[in-house]
């Protein structure tokens, strides 16, 4: 499915790089020594969480563009399907892990020998063990206590171990879990050696205090690297998301677009959007920017979606400015009202000065594009006609053009008026008066 196309009807501005500064106000305190912001991973998910969307269907074919693509983006980790869902999932696993990529591969399993076997199997580079831990998951998906829970663990994790590949040990649901079970669980799947533990907010039910709190004290009682997944249900994801790593986590489950499980999980594109806020060199030194929009329309078209209108960096109006006051500041300097920089994205900052809400600033813009020659004043005149036919329909870049060049043509042209007679009447007033009355033939 096609995504939506930016219209034509908007100004491009040159590019002005954002000066750096000193201190980041937007970044980590320098202080924190908790905090990872400034040396995460991510660990993309949209061939595994993101096949859990409701519309996704990927062919062995798609999921290898996608894995490559993200390869190519940067991704540290592309987690794929169990191998135990089904036989084609299994082959698609080992056809990836096969692909000789610079990310490492990691799938996603259940705490069970027969399934840690098939997936180690496939040849990836890690995995990852999952087991709900709050009440609600163990009474209803396995219906066991957390002793078995921490027995089954610690029997996988050794053996996955012994074939000398990655191990993130994961409680389900964790936010919904009692604390003193998570802990001690933790702390027993850590002594043996796991490479890193995972909090996973499943249900989407936490807040970024609460993600605070519980890494922070996870931290203190394990040795190993934090991972978090958080799905998005209450809006939350991103935020918590930099709070983890605030906290003290390391790493961070993505998926392209948010995709996955009813709302999804934390999108790679909004996630890089606050990340490049916060250090925006560790960033660029990490992570293609430049083949975002290429990668999110190469998954929306996957899984037959549109880019959201309001999509963090590649929505189509993510920089667009339009008002006037924001258009006039925008021309003079981009930092007033912009925290991020399109070119970081390779993409282009644009003015929308076809409508009602114009200001001179961006109309005298747009003059000077075309290449005319008018005094402030007479711009100020002509962005008048132009905000009152934007009063009567919705405008777009012709009906504008046309109002400046008939507006120059006549400060240009001499008027002669005749001696008996009616004056000859404005064109843009013709122009007016044909939307309010229609010529009826």
């Amino acid at each position: 499915m096609a995504t939506t196309q930016r219209s034509e009807d908007y100004q491009k501005v040159s590019e002005e790089p954002h000066k750096n500064v000193i201190k980041n106000p937007y970044g980590p305190n320098p202080g924190d020594y908790l905090s990872n912001v400034t040396s995460f991973k991510i660990i993309e998910s949209t061939l595994r969480e993101g096949e859990q969307f409701a519309n996704a269907f990927f062919t062995t074919e798609k999921k290898i563009e996608i894995a490559k693509a993200l390869d190519d983006f940067g991704a540290d980790y592309i987690e794929v399907t169990s191998p135990c869902a089904s036989e084609q999932c299994r082959k698609d696993c080992e056809a990836i892990c096969n692909l000789g990529l610079r990310a490492k591969i990691l799938t996603h399993i259940k705490c069970d020998m027969e399934a840690a076997k098939i997936a180690v199997d496939t040849g990836v580079d890690g995995v990852d063990i999952v087991i709900g831990a709050s009440k609600y998951l163990r009474q209803h998906p396995h219906g066991k206590d957390m002793s078995y829970i921490a027995k089954a663990a610690i029997d996988v994790i050794e053996f996955i171990k012994s074939k000398g590949i990655e191990i993130r040990f994961s409680s389900e649901d964790s936010f919904r879990s009692n604390i003193v079970d998570l802990l001690n669980i933790y702390k027993s799947v850590n002594k043996i050696g796991v490479t890193r533990v995972g909090i996973a907010d499943t249900v989407g039910c936490a807040n970024p205090r609460q993600v605070y709190e519980l890494v922070k004290t996870l931290k203190s009682v394990v040795s190993c690297d934090i991972e978090c997944h958080f799905h998005n249900d209450t809006g939350c994801a991103i935020a918590n998301s930099y709070t983890a790593l605030e906290a003290g986590a390391k790493l961070v489950d993505v998926s392209v677009l948010g995709i996955g499980e009813r709302n999804g999980i934390t999108p790679l594109g909004g996630f890089m959007a606050r990340m490049i806020a916060a250090d925006r060199e560790y960033v660029l030194s990490k992570y293609k920017l430049h083949k975002l929009r290429n990668l999110e329309s190469l998954v929306a078209d996957a899984v037959e979606v549109n880019i959201p209108f309001n999509n963090p960096i590649t929505g189509f109006c993510a920089f667009t400015h339009k008002a006037g006051v924001h258009a006039k500041a925008m021309l003079a300097n981009p930092h007033t009202y912009e925290i991020l920089n399109p070119s970081d994205f390779g993409l282009s900052r644009y003015i929308q000065f076809a409508s009602r809400l114009t200001g001179w600033n961006a109309i005298k813009a747009r003059v000077e594009q075309l290449n005319l020659d008018l005094t402030d004043d007479q711009i100020k005149n002509v962005t008048g006609k132009i905000k009152k036919l934007g009063d009567v329909r919705a405008l777009n870049i012709d009906d504008v053009d046309s109002i400046i060049k008939n507006y120059h043509a006549d400060v240009h042209t001499p008027q002669v008026k005749p001696a008996n007679g009616p004056s000859i009447p404005d064109k843009d007033e013709v122009l007016l008066d044909s939307v309010k009355k229609p010529r009826i033939d």
